[in-house]
């Protein structure tokens, strides 16, 4: 059974299009070898699919280089002047865009004021302005950072010395704690740390299980403030 012509149009289902892209790129990729092979011509193919990937088939024994050098050659013309041209210009360019920006910099700092006019100077004074004033507001931003940080701080470190202390309330109304006197020994309640120093609350415990034997009583200490 013969088999059906395709008609030449662009396929609009995006996986049959890839698979025939690939196939017929593959295809085309062997006649160019056996090209090469049998009658020893040098081939290059170069192609982008719809989703820009590059493609190339070049004979083994050319680079890209070596054959755009013999076609240049051949036809007489020169496809990398224009492209160096370009690139020249946009040096150039960029080269003027990088003095300018250097120039405006020391102006900033007060230097190359000379060549002004009132204008000019009279502009840079402003653009001047307006940077110290965005500075400025961010010093000032940072600054009240700072302050709430502490603020806050400063409060939570509060409310902890105000729970100590109703802590240490609570505890002197019981009678199995208590605190030394003037006269007592501070040395014992009182310890240091890298942390500064710490009070300690003092507690009087049965010796023995039994707490009505009146055989004694041990100390025990419970820390209140750090």
């Amino acid at each position: 059974m013969a088999r059906g012509k395709i008609q030449i149009k662009r396929i609009e289902n995006t996986t049959n299009r890839q698979v025939t892209y690939s196939k017929r790129r593959n295809g085309l990729f062997k006649k160019a070898n056996e090209l090469t092979v049998l009658c020893d011509a040098k081939v290059s193919i170069i192609m982008f699919s719809s989703t820009g990937k590059l493609h190339e088939y070049i004979s083994p024994s050319t680079s890209t280089k070596q054959f755009f050098d013999q076609y240049q050659m051949t036809v007489g013309t020169d496809l990398w002047s224009s492209h160096y041209e370009n690139m020249q210009e946009n040096l150039k360019k960029l080269k003027d865009v990088n003095r300018n920006l250097r120039k405006e910099i020391r102006q900033r700092v007060g230097e190359c004021l000379d060549d002004l006019s009132i204008e000019e100077l009279t502009l840079l004074e402003d653009e001047m302005d307006k940077a110290a004033k965005v500075v400025r507001e961010r010093k000032y931003k940072v600054i009240t950072n700072q302050i709430d940080t502490q603020r806050k701080k400063f409060n939570n470190e509060k409310e902890v010395q105000s729970r100590l202390l109703r802590d240490l309330d609570a505890r002197a109304e019981d009678p199995r704690y208590g605190l030394v006197d003037n006269g007592g020994d501070y040395d014992s309640v009182i310890g240091f740390s890298n942390l500064g120093p710490r009070m300690f609350a003092l507690t009087l415990q049965p010796s023995h299980p039994n707490a009505h034997s009146g055989t004694g009583s041990e100390l025990t200490t419970y820390p209140l403030l750090y």
